[in-house]
């Protein structure tokens, strides 16, 4: 469990700052994927939907994250002091439950596969992510570093079969795309698995050395610009992806890419 205590003035301004440009970029994406929605052909309008909706939940709990960094410590004296209030690390865990298996979810949508597989690889993946970020909370707020190695380890299991699933297992549907939008696909892949492998890093960073003030500072702006890339540029990936498909299905120019 990371110590509030430990943190200087200036690292807890420097997280608290991270935590606001995280709720800024997640609200403004959120917005602009939304007002967006009409420019892609209605069979796309879903994925966009749940791509706006994972950045408007990640926009809520940064908000209740803020406002429980703030709560948790007293910076008038000069100095960092415990409030008493903990710091909620469980808003996190709750937002990757809710966020990640739709993460997911949405790049199959963008992907229009044949209902079949949808289903299954959406409650596949879906499943598992959820699994991921369950067996990951235990060892986050454990007091000592065994069990933080060991909920890492279970963690890494269903995350290792997602990373195979999303590299090996799509191969044959990213193959069946239109030419313009197969390496797009690729590209968002490859970001998710990038944006991704960073969260277990940032896990063990209080395991590797970093103690006190460094620890806490580490993992929080880790874990927020994880969470910047892995949801909202994603999400833009994603309606990129989507006008592309929809502009070859069409055979028209969306509005946005008229005026780029």
């Amino acid at each position: 469990m990371l110590d509030m205590g430990t943190l200087s003035v200036g690292q807890y301004n420097f997280v608290g700052n991270a935590f606001s440009f995280g709720l800024a970029v997640m609200a403004a994406t959120t917005i602009f994927l939304w007002l967006m929605r009409n420019e892609v052909a209605p069979a796309y309008r879903m994925a966009i939907t749940i791509t706006g909706l994972v950045t408007a939940v990640a926009a809520y709990h940064y908000l209740q994250i803020m406002m429980s960094w703030n709560a948790a410590v007293d910076i008038s004296s000069g100095a960092v002091v415990s409030t008493g209030e903990p710091f909620n690390q469980a808003y996190r865990y709750v937002d990757w439950l809710l966020t990640v298996p739709l993460l997911l979810v949405e790049l199959i949508l963008v992907m229009k596969l044949t209902q079949s597989e949808t289903w299954r690889k959406s409650l596949t993946l879906g499943g598992a992510a959820a699994l991921m970020i369950i067996l990951g909370y235990p060892g986050e707020v454990a007091e000592s570093l065994g069990p933080r190695f060991i909920f890492w380890i279970l963690s890494m299991i269903p995350f290792l079969y997602i990373l195979y699933q999303l590299v090996i297992g799509l191969k044959d549907s990213i193959s069946k795309q239109p030419e313009n939008v197969q390496q797009l696909i690729k590209v968002a892949i490859y970001l998710v698995v990038a944006s991704w492998a960073f969260y277990p890093i940032v896990y063990l960073f209080p395991a590797i050395g970093l103690t006190g003030g460094a620890a806490v500072t580490a993992v929080e702006v880790g874990y927020t610009v994880a969470d910047i890339v892995a949801k909202a540029v994603f999400g833009l990936l994603i309606f990129m992806i989507a006008v592309r498909k929809s502009e070859h299905e069409t055979g028209k120019a969306s509005t946005a890419a008229k005026k780029s």
